[in-house]
């Protein structure tokens, strides 16, 4: 065994090549008690499981420094990891990208890919970034833009002016910027809708329920309320139900994540809008690195970069077996099947052409 690992080693061969099981670091940026990472590291886990990976996850609290410790902990330490998998929440992707140089880990970024202008600027140093094994993001601006239209679709025709009301995550968080954006593109075709206001909730459900009573206050008018996650709208929807509102019949709440809250939420039509499925990447991550690890290209179209559709719409019968299948760690998904291992060179992954049926 040791001497099949050194061959390894000494040779580049696969990881494969010895007995060794590859370990990967996932760099989670959300709190240890948040629902949506904690269900996206349970998948990860539930790859990894099957795939024969051994995974550690490090939780950063949703401080940015701490993740910037802990990456610096992994990477210089004694014992690296063979992957890293990190999110550029609030932009921590570059400086990990800079202290993973000549360490030999594998870096692959996951949810928040790098901005243009951090990727112009590694680009523009290679002697000082190394490259990033692959990326896998969501279609988050196309989910904020369906969002409002879902919405808006929901409201009886009408000429007269419409109130929106926004709340969006973070501004130093790509998956933010782009579900705003989608929003605000989804505007133009609703010249009837007025965008009153958009707050930063932190994806906070508390910090939006404290800015929403001050927004039902001073927008009494509105019928539209778009959250880029779920905790955020479950908080506005307690402020506006104080204020005498009742979702889902005087307004419409939207909102991305597939909680279990969020779901009956869903069901019970207090939530009109719900996107989800994004939570899955990691796993999809898992399956690539499994991959690269037994020595097969993982950038099998030529890219390394895929912004994934994996968030969908979800009424309300979709709704109800997602609540069944969020049971299972792994969604019922065999991950083996998905691998390139066995699959001619011309295989591409199914996950990153379409959505997957739940």
């Amino acid at each position: 065994m040791l001497k099949a690992l050194c061959q390894s080693l000494c040779l580049g061969l696969p990881l494969a090549a010895s007995a060794q099981a590859a370990s990967v670091v996932f760099l989670n940026p959300g709190q240890s008690n948040e629902t949506f990472w904690t269900s996206y590291s349970r998948f990860m886990q539930a790859a990894a499981d099957e795939l024969g990976m051994t995974l550690r996850v490090e939780y950063s609290e949703r401080d940015a420094e701490r993740a910037l410790n802990q990456a610096r902990t992994i990477l210089q330490g004694p014992q690296r990891p063979d992957y890293l998998v990190l999110v550029n929440e609030q932009y921590v992707a570059p400086e990990v990208i800079r202290l993973s140089r000549g360490t030999g880990v594998k870096l692959f970024l996951v949810n928040n890919g790098l901005t243009s202008s951090q990727a112009k600027s590694i680009q523009a140093q290679p002697d000082k970034y190394p490259a990033v094994l692959g990326t896998l993001t969501a279609n988050d601006e196309q989910a904020g833009f369906r969002m409002l239209h879902e919405m808006v679709a929901l409201l009886p025709r009408s000429n007269q002016p419409i109130d929106l009301v926004a709340f969006s995550g973070v501004k130093t968080t790509p998956a933010s910027q782009l579900r705003e954006e989608g929003m605000r593109r989804a505007l133009a075709d609703f010249p009837q809708v007025r965008l009153r206001q958009v707050v930063y909730g932190g994806w906070s459900r508390e910090r939006a329920y404290e800015q929403a009573q001050q927004l039902v206050q001073r927008y009494p008018e509105a019928q539209l309320v778009w959250s880029a996650n779920d905790q955020m709208a479950l908080g506005a929807m307690r402020a506006f139900e104080e204020a005498g509102r009742k979702p889902g019949r005087d307004v419409v709440f939207s909102a991305i994540n597939s909680s279990p809250e969020a779901l009956r939420a869903r069901i019970d039509g207090r939530l009109g809008v719900l996107m989800g499925g994004h939570f899955t990447l990691g796993g999809w991550a898992m399956v690539m690195l499994s991959d690269d690890a037994h020595g097969i290209a993982i950038d099998r179209d030529g890219l390394r970069e895929h912004s994934m559709p994996v968030l969908q719409s979800i009424d309300q019968v979709k709704a109800k077996r997602w609540l069944k299948l969020l049971e299972q760690d792994d969604l019922g998904v065999d991950f083996k099947a998905y691998s390139a291992q066995g699959h001619p060179a011309g295989y591409q992954y199914p996950f990153l052409r379409s959505p997957m049926a739940y």
